[in-house]
C-alpha cells in the first residue's frame, strides 16, 4: 500500500477549501534552510546574534524567530538571514587581512572631535 501523510502548517490552506497543494511532508520538513536571526533590543541601536532556526521561507523564520526569541517583548524588531548567504573571514588570515588597516591612523576616532549633540558614537 503506497500512500503519504499530509502535515498541515499554521497558515495552510487545505485543498478541499480553495488553497494549493502547499502541504509539507515529514521528509519536506527536513530539508529545511537554517536561518540566523537578529534582534535589535528596546535598549540597543543594533542588531544582535540571538539564535537559529529552521523554517521554510523568510517569513515563517521572522514568525518563529518573534515567538522564539521575543516572548517577554525584548526586541523592537528582527531579522533573519538564511545561513548560506552568510559568509565569513577565516581566523588564521586576520593579519594579512587587517594589517592594512594599521597604517591609516587617520581612521581612529582620537583624530576627530565631536560635537557634545552627537550622541551613540
Amino acid at each position: 500500500m503506497n500512500f503519504q501523510i499530509r502535515k498541515f502548517y499554521y497558515g495552510d490552506i487545505p485543498e478541499e477549501k480553495g488553497g494549493g497543494s502547499n502541504y509539507q511532508t515529514q521528509a519536506d520538513t527536513t530539508a529545511w534552510p537554517l536561518w540566523e536571526v537578529f534582534i535589535r533590543s528596546k535598549q540597543g541601536l543594533d542588531h544582535k546574534h540571538v539564535g537559529s532556526l529552521k523554517a521554510a521561507d523568510a517569513q515563517m523564520a521572522i514568525e518563529n524567530a518573534r515567538d522564539v526569541y521575543t516572548r517577554r517583548m525584548e526586541g523592537v524588531s528582527i531579522w533573519v538571514v538564511e545561513s548560506k548567504y552568510i559568509h565569513a573571514s577565516n581566523p588564521d588570515e586576520a593579519e594579512s587581512l587587517y594589517d592594512p588597516a594599521n597604517d591609516k591612523v587617520y581612521r581612529h576616532p582620537t583624530f576627530y572631535d565631536l560635537p557634545d549633540e552627537v550622541k551613540h558614537m
